[in-house]
């Protein structure tokens, strides 16, 4: 039996000119009201956490020491907060922000948490500043956390260069190359460090953890869940980066921070993560535009190929006309009504 994969659209997008940086920045801005929707099988998920090994006991005292948050921002937003943390990072070795959405539900109960990843040249605000995602997560009682792309003022030589590298272009991959090594942990800093500090620090629920993505966030959000079978059920990727390895910007990104060793990119390759994939099963949606100028870059049929080869089923949806995904309220509308009984 082959794995469950579904496509809303089979027809082979044109080939798109890959020449400008700013259409990608606005595929982010542009994100949507479909940012939740990781509908019927997508949020309630169980939380394992890292193991117990003496480094990360260490690390997780190191956390916790460290663990005091600066509040930067606060807007009333339907009936919930909508706010924006500062915080010294351990990972990153610089101050960090992330935005926090608190629904009116987190009051007075715990909330499942959903985290967002942002795109190529992205900050924390670009998503809750132009998705509109908050009525919807008020309306399920939803914690979403949008954490920045990357460290930040680290003072690293060439960091901020390039639009593709580098400062907003953190590819969510701990380094393992100088000068990049000791600030560029994304991946660390995602999977580790902010889960830790946003349970302290917030009413959510560590059993209920989601992640989804857009982009270069897209290709995060797969290599989390990928990487650690287990602890996020839900994920849901919007445009995303499927197989790095073979993509011009983050081939460009890999071989700065992970050497010219490309067995060593794999690691941070959905593609050829899902070939290796033995944990627990996966719900995998990816959105994509039909009408999307860097379709090329993107590759999700390579991804697709790995996940039937595995039986790994995968959702995959390819949106008549739309740049990047679907922006159409109604559809949105009806699939997050879905979420309700995860509230």
């Amino acid at each position: 039996m082959g794995a469950a994969v579904s496509r809303v659209d089979s027809h082979q997008p044109q080939k798109r000119n890959v020449s400008s940086c700013r259409m990608h920045c606005v595929e982010s801005l542009c994100l949507i009201f479909a940012v939740l929707s990781i509908s019927h099988l997508y949020i309630l998920v169980f939380f394992f956490p890292p193991g117990s090994s003496a480094r990360g006991a260490d690390k997780k005292k190191r956390i916790s020491r460290r663990m005091a948050l600066k509040q930067v921002s606060s807007s009333k937003s339907f009936g919930g907060f909508q706010k924006v943390f500062e915080h010294d990072s351990v990972e990153l070795k610089c101050k960090m922000k992330f935005a926090v959405y608190l629904p009116p539900k987190a009051e007075s109960a715990k909330c499942p948490v959903l985290y967002f990843l942002s795109g190529l040249t992205c900050t924390e605000q670009n998503f809750i500043t132009k998705s509109g995602f908050q009525q919807a997560a008020s309306e399920h009682g939803l914690i979403v956390i949008a954490p920045d792309t990357s460290p930040r003022g680290c003072n690293i030589k060439g960091e901020d260069d390039s639009w593709d590298f580098g400062t907003g272009a953190g590819f969510y991959v701990d380094a393992t190359e100088d000068p990049w090594k000791t600030n560029y942990r994304m991946y660390s800093y995602v999977t580790e460090e902010l889960p830790q500090l946003v349970n302290a620090n917030f009413p959510v629920d560590p059993q209920r953890t989601s992640i989804f993505g857009h982009s270069m966030g897209g290709h995060g959000a797969l290599i989390c869940t990928l990487k650690n079978p287990g602890k996020y059920k839900s994920v849901s990727a919007f445009a995303p980066i499927c197989n790095p390895m073979l993509c011009v910007w983050s081939k460009k990104a890999f071989g700065e921070f992970l050497g010219p060793d490309q067995n060593k990119w794999k690691a941070y390759d959905a593609t050829h993560l899902v070939k290796s994939y033995t944990g627990s099963q996966l719900d995998i949606l990816i959105d994509q535009g039909k009408a999307d100028e860097f379709y090329d870059q993107l590759l999700p049929e390579n991804f697709i190929a790995a996940c039937t080869e595995k039986k790994i089923p995968v959702v995959f949806r390819l949106q008549e006309l739309y740049p990047v995904i679907l922006t159409r309220s109604w559809d949105t509308t009806l699939r997050l009504q879905d979420l309700s009984q995860f509230a």
